[in-house]
């Protein structure tokens, strides 16, 4: 008989686990989550914004660069109008440039060729400059309520030791795993997505964080295979 090849969508986290994980982070995401303005927008233009300057940034540094970007180019089209050293210039201090060198073409793009309109699916804001598969899944999930899932660096750290502590996360195949329990995660409908992939995200943010984890405090401690596997040893 031949032997059976695992299917690379093969469940990882059991619908019953999947189910209590959601629960509890969700519940504590209402308790617990920051006030931060791109969570009170649902524009994609807004939206991409900020999840391009959070990229390797943090939140308190970024808050201020996102007012006054958005006070200088309010909307695409103004920045894609923009002279290319007025955009830098107000980057300037948020370092990672290629970000704004790809917003700036991003905008271009989008209204020349794109009537003006950031798509909403995945697979077509991957097509953008300088968007990949993380902030198409977050655009899509928090402007347009799909149901997408995002690993960013909390969200993969959060999977990591919450479903496979055995994994090595920066590999390609631990990546790609990490990718396949965050799909396997997803409520049913885009909407609770929205909040599901911003409580996966806070959570790694405030409580599951790299260097001094918040174990007691964790809303999913009770189903974590690290504590779990730490307690084992101990």
């Amino acid at each position: 008989m031949p032997r059976r090849t695992k299917s690379p969508v093969e469940r990882v986290v059991a619908p019953e686990a999947a189910t209590i994980f959601r629960r509890r982070l969700h519940r504590w995401f209402r308790a617990h989550s920051r006030d931060l303005p791109w969570r009170k927008t649902r524009d994609p233009y807004r939206i991409l914004i900020s999840e391009l300057m959070l990229q390797q940034t943090q939140v308190s540094r970024v808050l201020d660069f996102y007012r006054r970007f958005l006070e200088r180019f309010p909307d695409l089209p103004t920045l894609a109008k923009a002279r290319p050293q007025r955009v830098m210039e107000a980057w300037e201090g948020l370092g990672y440039y290629a970000r704004a060198r790809n917003l700036h073409k991003l905008a271009i793009h989008v209204t020349t060729e794109r009537d003006g309109v950031i798509p909403s699916e995945p697979a077509t804001l991957r097509e953008l400059p300088g968007v990949g598969a993380y902030t198409a899944g977050a655009v899509a999930s928090f402007a347009y309520e799909k149901r997408a899932a995002l690993v960013d660096t909390n969200v993969a750290r959060v999977l990591h030791r919450v479903f496979a502590p055995e994994l090595n996360p920066k590999s390609g195949a631990g990546l790609k795993r990490l990718w396949q329990i965050a799909e396997q995660l997803l409520p049913r409908t885009g909407r609770h997505t929205w909040t599901h992939n911003q409580a996966l995200m806070e959570l790694g943010a405030l409580v599951c964080t790299a260097r001094a984890p918040k174990c007691g405090a964790c809303p999913v401690q009770r189903g974590c295979a690290s504590v779990t596997r730490f307690a084992a040893h101990s």
